[in-house]
């Protein structure tokens, strides 16, 4: 699971977890879900796997819009709900970047070594992407 701000830049990378896991299981094992529910106020936008979690958090967890219709829906609705997608997915769309920027590094993407060192790389590799994007953010600021 990564966190990133508004503009893309990572905030936390948690461990890698053995075998395949859902989105919502690994948030709930992490405690996201009662930080977010007792914690300060702060909106998170999220892909599909954390949908139903937005009743749970008080509304903090904000997830694309489930379709109410399978089959035979109405003209304004499909307007409506494209209309949705499309607003979250262009909030969204830099929170993706940040995820990609760290999937780009290629001792993630090459990497030959053993499962059980997998977790340590990607802390170190979330913590120099981290630092990267603050000094470029730094370095801006004085320009």
């Amino acid at each position: 699971m990564v966190l990133t701000d508004a503009e893309g830049r990572v905030l936390f990378c948690s461990a890698v977890r053995p075998g395949s896991c859902a989105d919502i299981t690994q948030a709930r094992q992490l405690g996201l879900v009662q930080l977010l529910a007792d914690g300060p106020f702060m909106e998170i936008l999220a892909d599909a796997g954390y949908q139903g979690m937005g009743a749970q958090t008080g509304g903090r967890m904000i997830t694309p819009p489930h379709r109410k219709f399978k089959k035979n829906a109405p003209v304004w609705y499909e307007e409506r709900h494209e209309q949705q997608r499309k607003a979250h997915s262009s909030r969204r769309i830099r929170v993706e970047h940040g995820i990609t920027h760290l999937k780009n590094w290629r001792t993630l993407t090459r990497h030959l070594g053993r499962r059980e060192h997998m977790s340590d790389i990607v802390q170190a590799v979330a913590g120099l992407l981290s630092h990267q994007q603050t000094t470029a953010l730094d370095r801006g600021l004085r320009a």
